[in-house]
């Protein structure tokens, strides 16, 4: 899939960063905030005009912007910067003399040139994610006598976990960021799905086997989960 159009487009007294996209699936025209890349998407069908998704645009520039000033902010994966893993905030330092990034006290630790950073870093928060995921996944499918085909992490940006029907479940390498009882949560979810691929009283009663935490993790996830895409 090609790289959407950005531009920045003025909505009121506002430069608000657009991303246009044409879908040959579209039916209308449609708008929707990009969390991740802080931008409104204006999608088009094939044959619609970008005069169209103007219009629309601007009939609901309040809504555009508002979203926008309401996203949490981008946090950059650059020297000095702070990323929490877990419970614990970790600050970014960059130590060009370092063999490779590697977490310190308290630090994520960062060698080679400074326009290798965020990908170092980007790298390093993906593997820790695979050192603390996958582990308890895990750990709570023994607790309910079942086993994952297969556990993977991806760059979702509209669900933090899922259970395909062959077994296969995947999370948000983001989690990692998350505090602990929210990735754990997230976890246990879709463990019990293994058990039942519903949401039935008995499945959430599995949930419960697992996680004492649905409510609050659920609440956290909607203050705060777009702050996770924010990051890098």
């Amino acid at each position: 899939m090609t790289e959407p159009a950005r531009e920045e487009v003025l909505l009121g007294r506002r430069l608000c960063p657009v991303l246009w996209r044409v879908s040959a699936r579209a039916q209308r025209v449609s708008l929707r905030i990009d969390a991740v890349r802080g931008a409104v998407v204006v999608t088009l069908p094939p044959q619609a005009p970008r005069r169209a998704g103007l219009v629309l645009l601007r009939a609901h520039a309040a809504w555009a912007t508002g979203a926008l000033e309401a996203l949490a902010p981008a946090v950059p994966l650059e020297d000095g910067a702070v990323v929490r893993l877990g419970d614990v905030p970790h600050a970014i330092r960059h130590a060009p003399e370092a063999a490779e990034a590697h977490l310190g006290d308290g630090e994520i630790v960062v060698g080679g040139p400074a326009r290798h950073l965020r990908r170092h870093a980007l790298a390093l928060l993906r593997a820790e994610a695979g050192h603390r995921i996958p582990p308890r996944a895990a750990r709570h499918a023994r607790a309910l006598g079942v086993a994952p085909r297969a556990v993977r992490l991806k760059d979702t940006r509209t669900r933090w976990g899922s259970c395909a029907p062959d077994g296969t479940l995947a999370f948000s390498w983001r989690l990692v960021m998350a505090p602990d009882w929210v990735m754990d949560y997230v976890v246990a979810h879709e463990v019990a799905h293994l058990r039942e691929m519903n949401h039935s009283p008995r499945f959430w009663a599995q949930v419960a086997r697992l996680s004492p935490h649905r409510t609050a993790a659920h609440d956290w996830l909607r203050c705060h989960g777009a702050g996770l895409l924010r990051v890098g």
